[in-house]
């Protein structure tokens, strides 16, 4: 090979997705894809119309870069409306190619080379790639298994004089924690006290089981210091839209712009007016009906699973759950996972992708977000695969 023909070096610390690889093996497999985060169902209609409404109404060229009006106004209105958060929609709001990029673009506005974010630990696959990226070093405070508790003093512990920001998602993917109050407040009183910003991944606010979604940027003193993502994909489950947004504060979003900018250009311009319009039309009524036949989704695998030797806890938000399998085999989690789709037919994504180092080697991830009839199915499959001695 060429010298010149190379992999940068920032490539070689970080792998192809796993949970995307886990959905080629479901393909391949014929099994039921519980490792990717999409559902199986549709999105609403409403939905649908407004965005082929845009779509023959020529809204088909660029948007705004950082967003159509009428979408940065919609999501001002739902965090003034939902959270009593002031939002501006030309001065703090950016829509992205979805939460994923909007990461990026934080971490490659934010962060300098050199520079440090702690990620708790398990964690979204995405973040710590994004930092290395932006030439920065994720440090990871773990939390403790089955509680997954975050505890302020740990957090404390971790950081160095080259810690800028924190990363905090919530409602939790993977492990189904909703942060309480408490925790909360805690990390809140570190950033303020340790000049800290803390990068919020809040694409799961509307699917909650326990307790209450609370923006960090409406606990007090952190609205100048918190930057806010979610996303249209996963509460009206348009995943395949790409749709993030990002509030900042505004000190910092001329530069999240700039390398938003640069990166894609701008999101989908009919697809934006879409998202607006689901926003400003749909009631609470949709979002109770979606937490509700969530919940029973989560319930109906929870049991699935622990029928079928597993041991798992149900999540208190999104829509994943991590279980512990060592019961029924002493595989690393990876194996168990590959073997798990082409024995039994479900596809789970392996455990250690949400760990920095040697964890989640008797974990897997399930994702409930499909039909109850795919997980009636999926929870048949388990059944048989324990039956026949899966183990």
């Amino acid at each position: 090979m060429s010298r010149t023909l190379r992999p940068a070096e920032r490539t070689r610390s970080f792998t192809e997705s796993v949970i995307r690889e886990m959905t080629r093996v479901a393909r391949e497999t014929d099994a039921v894809n519980l490792a990717q985060g999409f559902p199986d169902f549709p999105a609403p209609e409403g939905m649908k119309e407004a965005a082929v409404r845009a779509i023959r109404g020529d809204i088909n060229q660029y948007a705004v870069t950082w967003g159509a009006p009428s979408l940065r106004k919609a999501l001002a209105h739902w965090y003034r409306d939902r959270y009593d958060m002031d939002v501006h929609p030309d001065e703090n709001v950016t829509i992205t190619c979805g939460a994923t990029e909007a990461m990026a673009s934080v971490f490659l506005g934010l962060l300098d080379p050199g520079d440090e974010v702690v990620v708790l630990e398990p964690f979204y696959e995405n973040y710590a790639p994004d930092a290395l990226l932006a030439g920065a070093r994720a440090r990871f405070l773990s939390l403790d298994p089955p509680d997954y508790r975050l505890h302020p003093d740990r957090l404390e512990a971790l950081l160095t004089p080259g810690t800028r920001a924190l990363v905090l998602n919530t409602p939790n993917n993977p492990t189904g924690r909703v942060f309480t109050d408490d925790e909360m407040a805690g990390v809140a009183r570190i950033a303020r006290e340790h000049d800290l910003v803390v990068v919020t991944d809040e694409i799961y606010e509307c699917i909650l089981y326990e307790g209450r979604h609370r923006p960090m940027a409406t606990l007090p003193g952190m609205a100048d210091r918190t930057i806010t993502i979610s996303g249209a994909s996963k509460t009206f489950s348009v995943t395949g839209w790409r749709l993030g947004g990002i509030v900042a504060p505004t000190s910092i979003t001329g530069a999240i712009r700039k390398v938003h900018d640069f990166l894609t250009v701008g999101a989908p311009a009919p697809l934006q007016e879409a998202w607006a319009w689901a926003i400003r039309e749909l009631d609470q009524e949709y979002y109770d009906t979606l937490a509700t036949r969530y919940r029973a989704r989560r319930d109906l695998l929870v049991q699935g699973l622990q029928d079928a030797g597993f041991r798992c806890r149900a999540p208190q938000g999104a829509y994943y759950i991590l279980a512990d399998f060592s019961e029924l085999s002493d595989e690393d989690d990876t194996a168990f996972s590959h073997r798990l789709a082409r024995e039994a037919g479900v596809a789970p994504v392996p455990g250690s992708s949400f760990f920095d180092n040697d964890g989640g080697a008797s974990l897997v991830r399930f994702a409930f977000c499909k039909q109850m009839s795919t997980l009636e199915d999926a929870v048949e499959r388990l059944g048989r695969f324990r039956t026949a001695g899966g183990d």
